[in-house]
């Protein structure tokens, strides 16, 4: 039966279907006028924003939305997931407004492609935004577990696509990687969540069909589950979504994909689509680490993920591309995200788990602020230098000021230094480790935060602080992105960028300032998100 405090409500159905309908229209409206493809893109994040504010208002009144039988379904998690895709798509919505112009792109394909072929990519562009936007926000409201799977797969192609947009050799590359690592891989999550369906429905009285799909009725079955099954079904769904989520070793696509996609879209990727992922391993995972029988595989994915903030970490200070620092840098941030939520999985008791969940859901919250900014904040630099190169770049603090101030902001906040806001969430989570006597999880943790800082303080300094004047790229390196800028305009241009792009830049930059000086204006949408996730764990 449904729980007491479960509401019908359109509004998890609204979120999924306006940006989908948004999707279907945006490519013809766009390709008969150009601007309404900005504008089309702009106001769908914006409907999506407004919306997710609605549901997280509900839900932080303890009530649970649903919709269509209970196919769909909010809870306070699903909530703050929906929110923070909303806000960051909208952020990057407008970034793109300037970013994503016409006249670049025919610099680049015009003379090979002709202008009308340049027209048509830059209105797929915004159709596949919001079919990106609303394959991620239906992954965090289904309640159905084949339908989960679905949404991830489209979530893929959806993004594959952005990220394939230049249609050059590197571009091209990148997402043929990209589609195929994470197909095979979400093939694994599918298997999962079959054998999950086939094992739970015989025990789930009167449900059958469909009905035995919801993933909030699984965890009545888990127990009758034979052991062998669950922890076969439980690595599936590690290796399936933990590779949608770039936890290592199963991140090898993110680094391409991240880096040769156009700077927005960048965002979208690093900022909310693994967390997506993420949120997915604990709507599956979930089913079974209530159990006691299954905690060793919560001490299991707390090694994962510690493998994961150290390898990102290491990675993140060998790069000489900024977007592949980014790109690893992410890779890193997932380990401590999945290693709170594994202390979670450990059952030490309600409030360690609370406080690790806690830690867990602000840093993902905090992630997304930050690293959306960074990706920005790089875009910035190449829309300027059509440069992305740390070797290559220097001095461009006294040129672009605001962008300097904005990249500092970020690298300090990513790394967990006061007074930002990733302070406060990995220092909750630093107390989670120690509480739970993982000390060798808390000195990762803790390494992998210095490596961060000397990675990114190295970049800072190079690009913003250090002498010199930007040499001109070299050609052979360049890839799409850079290359469309630089045929736009073969000189660097003057100043900053525009203001289109600075004002998401600032907006994000003042967010992880305000919220690392004052961590409780975050509480109220947190601790709902916490205590629901301690409750599925």
């Amino acid at each position: 039966m449904p729980l007491h405090n479960e509401v019908a409500s359109v509004l998890p159905l609204a979120l999924c279907l306006i940006p989908a309908a948004l999707a279907l229209v945006t490519y013809p409206l766009t390709r008969a006028a150009r601007a309404l493809g900005p504008a089309l893109n702009l106001l769908g994040s914006a409907v999506a924003t407004a919306l997710a504010a609605a549901l997280m208002a509900h839900t932080m009144r303890g009530d649970v939305l649903v919709a269509l039988g209970r196919e769909f379904r909010a809870d306070a998690l699903s909530a703050v997931l929906v929110l923070i895709i909303s806000f960051i798509s909208l952020a990057a919505s407008i970034y793109a407004i300037s970013y994503m112009r016409l006249e670049p792109l025919l610099g680049r394909v015009a003379h090979e492609e002709g202008e009308e072929r340049a027209e048509r990519r830059l209105a797929t562009f915004y159709a596949l935004w919001q079919a990106f936007l609303a394959t991620m926000l239906w992954a965090c409201l289904t309640n159905n577990i084949i339908v989960l799977y679905v949404s991830v797969e489209a979530s893929t192609i959806a993004s594959g696509l952005l990220v394939a947009f230049y249609w050059d050799r590197r571009a091209l590359e990148a997402a043929y990687k990209y589609l195929m690592l994470l197909t095979v891989g979400i093939a694994f999550a599918l298997l999962g969540c079959v054998l999950l369906y086939a094992s739970a429905a015989p025990h789930l009285a009167d449900k059958t069909g469909p009905a035995a799909m919801l993933i909030s009725d699984l965890p009545a079955a888990a127990a009758a589950i034979p052991r062998s099954m669950a922890l076969l079904i439980m690595a599936c769904f590690i290796v399936g979504f933990g590779t949608k989520a770039g936890i290592a070793p199963f991140h090898p696509w993110l680094p391409d994909a991240h880096a040769e996609a156009p700077g927005p879209v960048s965002a979208l990727l690093s900022g909310v689509m693994i967390k997506m992922a993420i949120y997915a391993l604990v709507r599956t995972l979930g089913v079974f680490f209530p159990i006691a029988a299954y905690h060793p595989v919560s001490v299991f994915f707390i090694g994962l993920a510690a493998f994961t903030m150290l390898l990102g970490g290491i990675m993140c200070l060998a790069q000489d591309d900024l977007k592949r620092m980014l790109a690893y840098s992410s890779v890193s941030q997932m380990g401590y995200i999945a290693a709170g939520l594994g202390i979670v999985g450990l059952g030490f008791g309600r409030e360690l788990g609370y406080l690790a969940g806690y830690g867990a859901i602000f840093h993902i919250l905090n992630h997304a602020l930050s690293k959306a900014l960074l990706f920005l904040v790089v875009g910035a630099v190449i829309y300027v230098t059509a440069g992305r190169r740390i070797s290559q770049l220097h001095g461009l603090g006294r040129r672009m000021p605001a962008t300097a101030i904005c990249f500092f902001i970020a690298a300090l906040a990513i790394s967990g230094v006061p007074p930002f806001n990733g302070f406060w969430s990995k220092l909750t989570i630093y107390f989670a480790a120690a509480e739970a006597r993982l000390w060798w999880a808390f000195g990762i943790a803790l390494a992998t935060s210095l490596l961060t800082l000397i990675a990114f303080v190295r970049a800072g300094f190079r690009v913003f602080w250090s002498e010199g004047d930007y040499p001109e790229p070299e050609p052979a390196r360049e890839n799409g992105e850079q290359q469309a800028l630089s045929d736009a305009a073969k000189d660097p241009l003057e100043g900053d960028a525009p203001v289109a792009m600075l004002i998401p830049m600032v907006v994000l930059a003042v967010l992880c300032v305000v919220i690392g000086v004052f961590p409780n204006l975050a509480y109220p949408i947190i601790d709902p998100a916490a205590r629901a996730l301690a409750a599925i764990f």
